[in-house]
């Protein structure tokens, strides 16, 4: 996920033809300031970033100044592009299964990728939202949104 961000809650949900199971998938991602189209690549080398828990907003880690591009408009905080990446293994379940990843709010101009294929982007801040990953998905091995 990419451009200036906050992400607040985000669930995997695994729905099979009998019941829908969500799981909470907002522990141990991985950040870094910076931007680079490689970055949602599955094979990306992210060993240095941060780990952080979900919510997380990095904008407000930030010097607080007219200066900065957002100006006081923006709540005078700096901007640019942050990415965030999970690691998670899927086990090799019914071949019916589907995967859905929900987000209960990001902060603008969210794209989102599931093992580099790019599933979704979101050019707007605060809302819910979510993509059907299945076709993307890894089963039986491991797995990297971004």
């Amino acid at each position: 996920m990419k451009k200036s961000l906050s992400v607040f809650l985000l669930l995997l949900c695994l729905v099979s033809a009998t019941a829908r199971e969500r799981r909470l998938f907002d522990s141990d991602w991985l950040f870094v300031l910076g931007n680079d189209a490689k970055m949602a690549s599955p094979d990306y080398d992210d060993t240095s970033w941060r780990r952080l828990n979900l919510p997380h907003d990095w904008a407000i880690e930030g010097d607080f100044s007219d200066a900065n591009p957002s100006g006081a408009g923006g709540g005078a905080l700096p901007g640019g592009i942050g990415w965030y990446r999970k690691h998670f293994n899927v086990e090799n379940s019914h071949p019916d299964m589907r995967y859905f990843l929900e987000f209960d709010g990001v902060y603008m101009n969210s794209t989102v990728y599931v093992n580099g294929h790019e599933v979704g982007h979101r050019p707007y801040g605060y809302s819910s939202f979510e993509y059907d990953v299945t076709p993307y998905i890894n089963k039986g091995g491991e797995n990297v949104v971004a």
